[in-house]
């Protein structure tokens, strides 16, 4: 989408002036998190982008290519945060994002409080807020999952959507955009609660884009197709009547950037009447990166990526017409899945170009054609024949259609994984050990599980979890104040940085008195 914006000028530019940005508080601060998202996941996806361009991923007079490489890798201040959270080397997304958001290190399922689940913060996104600055939301996953709901959110538990929902809908902020919620209704029915507190909820691709034109205050704005748990389809999946991530960060930019015409006059909560424009803080999350890393879907993966990244794509359009005042910092909130660019079996070399005939998700596969398939052919089925996935036509044909895995090019190992895992599928058993299946699985589709696995090892990526991983994760940034994101740091150190940017010098972690 907006790959060839002339990184050289670009960072010659930000480089010439750095040390005088250093000195201006940012008026507009993005903040972006792809949740699971490091190092690996960024270069299988470059790698699959030199490839889709008519590259190779083998050679790097092709990956080094300007439209082969995405916004985020380009930038010019690099650093490298520390995952780990209060009591685990492998964090969540409630403590990471609590992390990026008060700046306290908790334990993982614990939302914007310390790890005893006794004292509440303020997050950046308050204390932007309490500035006069708009504050705007975005995520790929529903807003009451864990890291949009760090930004506004004070719970013990991450499971207590419904409880999340409702503080959201006191928070007062100007945009909420992407998913919907998990957990609407309950002790709180939270849609009723959003109209009671002005806000306008919007559910069609026509309605949302319209608020770049005509935009209004406090608007929840939700794709019209959520896939699984009130969460956007993957980018794989996306139907037309979809936003992109990067379409709901235009809306989200556009109704930030109008909002002052409709707040004149409003009370600063005891600082006084709003008299000048205070900019925006506006978080967009790539939640998908990680639920497709979950599953070991490096095809899932990769399309979140890209989406994710176009997103940041539309926050430097954005710096291109503000640099002196625009801050723009990107960063995962750790890895997920172990994922690794290179595998056992390919040795030194990579074939990315085997990843092309994938069409589909994990999740969208088992939806539709899997479970159309199972349900026709589980009747009479023998798992301990040896060729039940061989001597089904119609399976071997949703493997290529679907995957672009070609059965008449797999090995016998490869054969065999898919044969049980088949079996496991359709009748719940097959001829492994019961940890066997658990370390092969995971807890997916045997069969979808294997097919991308199968895929995936062939194009020379590999996983090694199904959960959270503790490697650093890079952090990118540039404009205002984007020095300060050099380095080698822990992530509670990036909320830390992200307040002094914006000039709020009280020291965080801040305790919040109320909820």
């Amino acid at each position: 989408m907006r790959r060839g914006w002339l990184y050289a000028a670009t960072f010659t530019a930000a480089v010439a002036t750095a040390t005088p940005a250093m000195a201006t508080n940012p008026k507009y601060v993005f903040f972006f998190v792809g949740d699971g998202m490091s190092s690996a996941q960024i270069q299988a996806t470059e790698a699959y982008l030199t490839v889709k361009n008519g590259g190779k991923a083998t050679e790097a007079k092709d990956l080094l290519k300007d439209e082969n490489r995405l916004n985020m890798s380009k930038l010019p201040v690099l650093g490298m945060q520390t995952t780990y959270d209060a009591h685990a080397l492998m964090t969540d997304s409630a403590s990471a994002g609590t992390a990026f958001a008060s700046g306290i290190k908790t334990m993982s399922g614990v939302i914007g409080m310390d790890d005893t689940k006794t004292i509440s913060y303020k997050s950046v996104a308050e204390l932007a807020a309490e500035q006069g600055k708009r504050i705007g939301i975005v995520s790929s996953v529903s807003l009451d999952h864990a890291t949009p709901a760090a930004f506004y959110a004070n719970v013990p538990s991450r499971g207590q959507m419904n409880t999340i929902g409702a503080q959201m809908a006191e928070t007062d902020y100007d945009f909420f955009g992407g998913g919907g919620l998990a957990q609407p209704t309950g002790a709180v029915n939270v849609w009723d609660r959003l109209t009671q507190n002005g806000y306008t909820v919007l559910n069609t691709r026509e309605a949302i884009l319209d608020l770049k034109k005509n935009p209004k205050s406090k608007v929840v704005a939700i794709n019209p197709y959520l896939q699984d748990s009130a969460a956007m389809p993957y980018a794989i999946d996306r139907p037309e009547t979809n936003l992109s991530l990067a379409e709901m960060t235009e809306v989200a930019i556009a109704s930030l950037m109008t909002q002052k015409k409709e707040d004149k006059g409003k009370k600063n909560k005891g600082k006084g009447w709003l008299n000048k424009d205070e900019g925006f803080f506006l978080m967009v999350e790539g939640g998908k990166i990680d639920w497709a890393c979950h599953a070991n879907d490096a095809m899932a993966t990769i399309g979140d990526t890209l989406d994710f990244d176009d997103a940041v794509g539309v926050a430097l359009d954005f710096y291109r017409k503000y640099p002196s005042q625009t801050l723009i910092v990107i960063t995962g909130d750790h890895e997920t899945g172990g994922m690794s660019v290179g595998h056992a079996t390919t040795g030194y070399t990579a074939y990315y170009d085997r990843l092309l005939g994938q069409t589909s998700s994990f999740q969208a596969f088992g939806m539709n054609q899997w479970k159309e398939h199972k349900e026709a052919n589980k009747q009479g089925y023998n798992w301990s024949a040896d060729n039940n996935l061989a001597s089904n036509g119609e399976m071997i044909g949703l493997m290529q259609s679907v995957f672009g895995l070609d059965w008449n090019t797999l090995n016998d190992y490869q054969k065999k994984k898919l044969e049980d895992a088949y079996d496991k599928s359709m009748v719940g058993t097959n001829g492994n050990l019961a940890a066997e299946n658990t370390y092969l699985y995971g807890g997916y589709e045997p069969i979808i599980v294997t097919i991308t696995h199968v895929l995936n090892e062939r194009a020379s990526i590999g996983w090694t979890s199904y959960s959270h991983t503790g490697v650093p994760v890079p952090v990118f940034a540039i404009g205002a104040q984007s020095k300060r994101f050099a380095g080698f740091y822990d992530n509670t150190d990036i909320a830390k940085q992200m307040a002094r940017a914006m000039g709020i010098w009280q020291p965080l972690p801040i305790v919040k008195t109320t909820n």
